[in-house]
């Protein structure tokens, strides 16, 4: 029986880009394999190459910033160098840190579109696609608003669903929620859970609050220096001994659970991620002891 392989719809060998005019590589033999459908957060301290490694991916490295590329980069089957932006957007889609940086139409609607325009599809096509993109990101009764005219929040939606629109396989959002505050933060990592979940859209998500994050994700790239440090599952490198050493902040619940193992009170089962979790296993020992 032939084995099922599931399918890298990004992948890297001995990636490194330096900057034109800088000294030292933005990102340094970065070896990666991220699989279609995956939720994969990429983190790390700020300027350790996290955006340098996403600008990669969609091809704005090397076809808009220039610099030197060496190493390999295949995105959804395609060598990034060999192929331009205009049909890498075909296949990853990106969600920028500010959505301002992305909003220019007269409305929500037309913003939606613009992409879809940009292909040619036919007219009903794009009227379809628009409307399920508003509806899946919950804006669908904000399309005749200006956006300049919305929260931070709602410009984000905005932002996610143009993007959607193109049905790309990848989605890679770069702090997309780095001006808003923690329950509008948590809506939009909602939405985004729920696109990769219900469409099976591969999510990579720069983020540095894993309070907040790391319950969506299946995967986890650790960065420091424009390398990676760590790589793969979300609870064995946060419980692993080199994560704790890099000082990359861990969710409060891991470091909790940590804390009271070190002190002798054993919590069984798998490290948790969330607070939800930690309190589970604190009911349980408690329930064993009654």
């Amino acid at each position: 029986m032939v084995e099922h392989q599931i399918m890298a719809v990004i992948k890297t060998k001995g990636l490194t880009y330096t900057y034109p005019g800088a000294v030292k590589p933005s990102i340094n033999n970065v070896s990666i394999k991220i699989e279609k459908g995956e939720f994969v957060l990429i983190t790390g301290p700020s300027g350790c190459g996290k955006t340098t490694l996403c600008r990669c991916f969609n091809g704005l490295i090397p076809h808009f910033y220039q610099g030197k590329l060496e190493g390999e980069i295949k995105v959804a089957g395609l060598t990034v160098q060999e192929h331009p932006t205009c049909e890498l957007a075909r296949h990853v889609g990106m969600v920028f840190q500010n959505p301002e940086n992305q909003l220019f139409a007269l409305s929500v609607e037309k913003d939606v579109a613009f992409g879809l325009e940009n292909l040619g599809l036919p007219r009903d096509e794009i009227r379809k696609r628009v409307d399920w993109a508003l509806q899946i990101t919950g804006i669908y009764d904000l399309k005749d608003r200006a956006p300049y005219e919305l929260s931070g929040g709602q410009q984000q939606r905005v932002a996610i669903a143009s993007v959607l629109a193109m049905q790309p396989e990848v989605m890679v959002l770069d702090e997309p929620t780095s001006f808003l505050d923690p329950l509008g933060a948590k809506k939009i990592f909602d939405v985004i859970h729920e696109i990769n979940k219900n469409l099976g859209i591969t999510i990579v998500l720069v983020e540095h609050r894993l309070d907040l994050t790391i319950r969506y994700a299946d995967h986890i790239i650790i960065m420091d220096d424009g390398k990676v440090i760590l790589d793969g599952d979300p609870r064995a490198v946060l419980g692993s001994e080199a994560m704790r050493l890099l000082g990359v902040g861990i969710p409060k619940a891991t470091r909790l659970y940590q804390m009271l193992e070190a002190e002798g009170i054993k919590l069984s089962g798998k490290i948790p991620l969330s607070s939800d979790e930690l309190a589970e296993k604190i009911r349980r020992v408690l329930r064993s002891h009654d």
